[in-house]
């Protein structure tokens, strides 16, 4: 029994008329008459009632309508998601992201796919830092990640941002009382940190500048991620170079004030497979240019 059987039992039933039906589906007439018969052969009874005036449906022909409408609409539905799936309009994209930044990024980025394709998904990976996606974006684990750029051979990027670093410290310390923190005021700090093993570079940037003025941060805790980090903050534990985009994250008993003579930016960026063949991934990237166009893409 074929899809094409039941498409030419709907054509007949439809014009109650074998040569209209044939021209409907651009057949010819006997090939169309042998198709219905099989079709009558296979089910084990007859379908429509012939005579030289007229053709009409027999009761079992009757009861086959509706089932074979229900077949001949999975079959078109079928068809579109093929060709949706084809053109990149549906699909899942699995994103790698983490940090403030992060989740800023994601924001925009699932309102533009939610409206221009709905059919797409994203599949959030949270608390996946700048090396972790970048490791996994090249092992094909993830379609798309926010990373620090630069990204290595074979992963391109589009910059979203360029972030600067500021301090997060307990609104009773004694540095919230200034309008800006530098570098050295943080020598005898107890600093919270993300984990050594995520890849953070904001993580880094802070080792690296607390180094270049000449003392190794002491790391009192970890958090995995900047709302456990935030609340650590406000609870006393320490204090903690975060992003620019931080202060957008209200957390009780935590000041954010400007880190001096710091003298470093975090460009941000969405980064992803070169050799990615996902069509939905190209729709995002697509959808992402458009949601951040003053930004450049590149390797």
């Amino acid at each position: 029994m074929e899809i094409r059987q039941f498409e030419a039992f709907l054509a007949v039933a439809q014009e109650l008329h074998f040569g209209r039906a044939a021209e409907n589906l651009v057949m010819a007439q006997p090939a169309l008459s042998r198709m219905i018969r099989m079709l009558e052969k296979e089910l084990g009874t007859e379908l429509f009632e012939r005579t030289t005036r007229k053709v009409r449906l027999t009761p079992s022909g009757e009861a086959l309508l509706e089932p074979a409408k229900a077949i001949h609409d999975q079959v078109d539905g079928i068809k579109r998601i093929a060709r949706s799936a084809q053109q990149g309009e549906i699909g899942s994209v699995k994103v790698g992201f983490a940090g403030t930044t992060g989740y800023s990024i994601l924001s925009a980025l699932a309102r533009s796919v939610s409206r221009g394709h709905p059919g797409i998904s994203l599949a959030l990976q949270p608390q996946m830092y700048s090396g972790e996606a970048l490791s996994k974006l090249r092992d094909g684990e993830i379609d798309l990640g926010v990373v620090s750029s630069p990204a290595p051979l074979g992963i391109s990027t589009l910059l979203v941002s360029n972030e600067t670093l500021m301090v997060a410290v307990p609104a009773d310390h004694e540095l919230a009382a200034g309008e800006k923190i530098g570098i050295q005021e943080l020598r005898d700090q107890r600093f919270i940190a993300y984990p050594a093993t995520h890849g953070s570079r904001v993580r880094d940037a802070m080792i690296s500048i607390c180094t270049a003025a000449g003392f190794v941060p002491h790391i009192a805790q970890e958090a995995p991620d900047p709302y456990s980090l935030l609340a650590l903050v406000g609870a006393g534990v320490g204090v903690s170079i975060v992003v620019g985009s931080s202060r957008h994250i209200q957390v009780d008993g935590v000041t954010y004030r400007p880190l001096i003579d710091a003298g470093m930016v975090l460009p941000i960026a969405l980064a992803w497979r070169d050799t990615n063949p996902s069509l939905a991934l190209r729709t995002v990237v697509a959808l992402a240019k458009e949601a951040f166009p003053a930004q450049v893409a590149g390797h």
